[in-house]
Order: C-alpha cells, then sequence, then structure tokens
C-alpha cells in the first residue's frame, strides 16, 4: 500500500466518523486538575451514544404521540402505523424468515427472559461461561449445562458438540451464545455453532447486543432460531429491545405479561371466572401500552446504519482498533485480555489491565484528569472475567472494588469501546493518558468511596 494510499484511507475512515454523529459529541466536563475538556467517550460496550439522526427523528414525532392499537383517532392510527412499520424496519434489518416474530421488549436481558419463560417442558439449555449475565443467567428454571470457556472458536464448536452428543435428538434443547464477547470483542464462530446445535436436534439464540451494532446480523444467514439485542448498544435511547424468530414456543408459551394488548378475547364464565383467548401474533408477549418511542428509535438506528454500510462502518472501527491496539503495545505494562489470541477478529470492545495498578484507580484516573469514560470491574460477565484473570471461579469480590483483600489477585479490569461517531482524537487521548499514567502516575490523590474509587477533596 502506498503512503497515498494509506493517507487516503485515513481521510475515509475521519469522514465516516462524521456520517454518524451522535449526541453528546460537544459535551465538555471538568477536569479534577482545572479547565474543562470535551468529553470521550468510549463506553459504547454498556451504552452507546444516540445517533444525533434518532434523536431528531424521535423528536419529529414527539407532536404526534398516540395511543396504539386501540385508538381511533389520526394520531393513533399514525402512532400504530409508525410501530408496525418499526417492526418491518426491524425483520428486514435482521434478514428474518418470513414467519418469524419480532417482538420489542425493554433489553436484551428483558428478551432472553421472555423467552426463558417460553421454553418448553423439560428443555435443556446449554450456555458457555463466556456469556454476559443476560444471556448466562435467565435459564435457572430449565435444566442448564455450563460450558467451559473455549480458547479457539473451533474448540468453542467441539466443546458444544461433545455436550451435545448422546442427547434424544427429539427432546428440547436450546443452546445461548454471544455474537461478539462484551469483555475482549472477539467474534463467536456462530453459524457453526448454529450448525452443530440443528446436527443434534437442539435451537440457539444469539446474543446480539455487542453484534448487531458493528455487524450485519442475518438470521437466516447464520441460521439461528432467535435474536436478541438492545437499542441503547445500537445507537437509541434506553429502554427498548429486540426479540426476533421462530414462532412456535413462543405462541405456545403463556403471555410474558399478561394484560391489555396481549389478549384477543376475554369472556366470564358462569363459575364466575374469566377465560382468555392470547394473541398469537407478537402482541402476545407486547402487554400493556407499546414503548412507542423505542420501537421508533430502533428502527431509525437500524436504517441509519444500513444506509451508511456496515463495509463502510467496519473499516472504519478495525481501523480504529488498529491505532488503541498499536497504542497500548508500546506500553509493556498494559496487558490485553483474550480468549481467541491477538489475531482473532473482534469489534470495538478492548479490556486490559495493567501492572502495579487497580483498574478501578486507572480507570478513574482516566476520566478525572482526562475526560475520557471507560469501565472498569467484571462487565457484568464475572466468570469470564475471572478466567481471563487467572482467579479462582469461586473467589469473591464484589464488580469494581477498588482494592482487593490481601494475598487476592484485584478482581477487575478496564474496557475501552467504541463504533459509529468516535473521533481520531478520543482514541490518540486514550493511548496518550494510558502512557502518561503508566510513567508519570496520577496527579492527584484517589480514595474510596462506596465501592468505587473517585478523586479526593
Amino acid at each position: 500500500m502506498s503512503v497515498f494510499t494509506a493517507a487516503a484511507d485515513q481521510t475515509v475512515c475521519r469522514d465516516i466518523s462524521a456520517a454518524l454523529p451522535v449526541l453528546g459529541r460537544d459535551v465538555t466536563v471538568p477536569l479534577v486538575t482545572g479547565g474543562e475538556v470535551t468529553y470521550a467517550a468510549l463506553d459504547y460496550a454498556a451504552s452507546a451514544p444516540a445517533l444525533q439522526r434518532v434523536w431528531d427523528d424521535v423528536a419529529a414525532y414527539a407532536p404526534y404521540y398516540g395511543s396504539v392499537h386501540r385508538g381511533a383517532g389520526y394520531l393513533s392510527q399514525l402512532s400504530t402505523d409508525l410501530f408496525e412499520n418499526a417492526r418491518r424496519t426491524v425483520a428486514e434489518f435482521l434478514d428474518c424468515r418470513a414467519a418469524d416474530q419480532v417482538i420489542f421488549t425493554r433489553s436484551t436481558t428483558d428478551s432472553l427472559n421472555l423467552l426463558a419463560r417460553a421454553l418448553p417442558a423439560d428443555c435443556q439449555v446449554f450456555v458457555f461461561e463466556t456469556e454476559h449475565h443476560a444471556s448466562l443467567l435467565p435459564w435457572q428454571d430449565a435444566r442448564v449445562t455450563y460450558l467451559d470457556a473455549p480458547r479457539t472458536p473451533r474448540q468453542a464448536v467441539e466443546t458444544l458438540e461433545r455436550a451435545l452428543a448422546g442427547r434424544d435428538p427429539h427432546a428440547p434443547a436450546l443452546i445461548c451464545v454471544t455474537g461478539a464477547s462484551n469483555v475482549t470483542g472477539e467474534l463467536w464462530p456462530v453459524r457453526e455453532l448454529a450448525a452443530a446445535a440443528h446436527a443434534h436436534g437442539a435451537r440457539i439464540v444469539l446474543d446480539a447486543a455487542q453484534l448487531a451494532p458493528h455487524h450485519p446480523v442475518s438470521v437466516t444467514d447464520l441460521d439461528v432460531d432467535w435474536v436478541a439485542f438492545s437499542g441503547h448498544k445500537l445507537y437509541a435511547p434506553f429502554g427498548s429491545g429486540v426479540l426476533a424468530g421462530r414462532a412456535d414456543w413462543l405462541v405456545a408459551a403463556e403471555p410474558y405479561l399478561a394484560g391489555g394488548g396481549a389478549s384477543r378475547k376475554v369472556t366470564r364464565r358462569e363459575d364466575g371466572g374469566v377465560t382468555v383467548e392470547w394473541h398469537e401474533t407478537a402482541a402476545r408477549h407486547e402487554a400493556g401500552s407499546p414503548n412507542v418511542i423505542g420501537a421508533y428509535s430502533i428502527a431509525s438506528a437500524c436504517k441509519a446504519l444500513t444506509e451508511a454500510g456496515f463495509d463502510t462502518l467496519v473499516a472504519r472501527e478495525q481501523y480504529l482498533i488498529g491505532k488503541v491496539r498499536a497504542g497500548l503495545a508500546d506500553v509493556p505494562e498494559v496487558r490485553i485480555l483474550s480468549l481467541f489470541g491477538d489475531d482473532a477478529p473482534r469489534v470495538g470492545v478492548l479490556s486490559f489491565v495493567v501492572e502495579g495498578w487497580n483498574s478501578s484507580h486507572f480507570a478513574a484516573a482516566l476520566s478525572a484528569e482526562y475526560g475520557i469514560g471507560v469501565r472498569d470491574g467484571l462487565f457484568c460477565a464475572h466468570p469470564l472475567v475471572r478466567t481471563l484473570l487467572g482467579s479462582d471461579p469461586q473467589t469473591q469480590g464484589e464488580c469494581g472494588a477498588p482494592e482487593a483483600a490481601p494475598g487476592e489477585k484485584s478482581l477487575n479490569a478496564i474496557r475501552v469501546s467504541f463504533g459509529a461517531g468516535t473521533p481520531d482524537e478520543h482514541v490518540e487521548r486514550f493511548v496518550n493518558a494510558v502512557r502518561e499514567l503508566v510513567t508519570d502516575g496520577t496527579k492527584w490523590q484517589y480514595r474510596t468511596e462506596d465501592g468505587r474509587c473517585v478523586p479526593a477533596v
């Protein structure tokens, strides 16, 4: 590649970041050392900032706010059309099959808990210990088999195949797997895991919370049975999510919530009770007045990402990943956490530890002294982070605790994450800040307050 070509590619990458501006890009925050600086939001894996376009679309709809599905007025009809069109937009974004249902929920956690409530009797669930708690914990009422963390994508498939071998292929079973780790950012072999699941008569649900904002997700191509994701990680406001996929288990299950909207017909019986006929559409699990703005904002984000083109978004993100990894590689005290190795494909999520530093202390200094927002702790993936840190999975430790007990390893790490709208300056400031903190130490004193490391006043 010529110098001219490389420079041109970098210019294109910068232009792409400006094409999808996000809210808060000009927000300034105070520094404990004095003055203010533009906030560098590098915690996208927890909650990505809303796209300006999404916010503008929601603001344009707000004056036309009306009840959904049960109103005869113009605004009610408009809101209903908006809500149902959002459902179709999400189905197109996910490349759903014709018979799939798209259910609007509150989040990925809500979506997977809904699916857990819909499992057939005596369903067996298989889940890797590497999952986010949203996909690790909802299956408590089922027969759950927890699988050890694999160290290669191939090992992940082999581990699942061994776990499924010998089971009754006619008995219900479900595999739950992430598309991209919320800790390491590494991509999982979803298509191969789906093939292994189906070969053994099992179904599979994809936690796409970290994958969908960064890569195209095709239910049809990946051949997954369900997919779940959250609006607040897809550049939409808080409080919205999606569960999309096969209808049969969902239709056969009792409604996730009982109430108006989920019921098609309710009649009194002679014995004084009531008989309920539930909907067999997505409405069955959407009782109550739906979050129209949440659904509309997800659809708006889906359209924006599709129109921007995932090829260009992925190229931009890989450029930023390269800058971060190259910068951290120059600091010998930094160790990036990984399951599959340095060369594994990943999204814009990296976790690391710094030799001689408690991660909460380091993250607090990045915020207070440099205006950089990252994450520290166990990232709601406690078994995975403890495995990556080499600590005993049974060791007790509070998520984000600033100090380890005497003789124990610090059970927390630092996570930096980014995506659409992240400018070069934010990642460059982050890399420079890491280098300065390791070389020169903090400029301020810090103390523990309510389990957090904060600047001393």
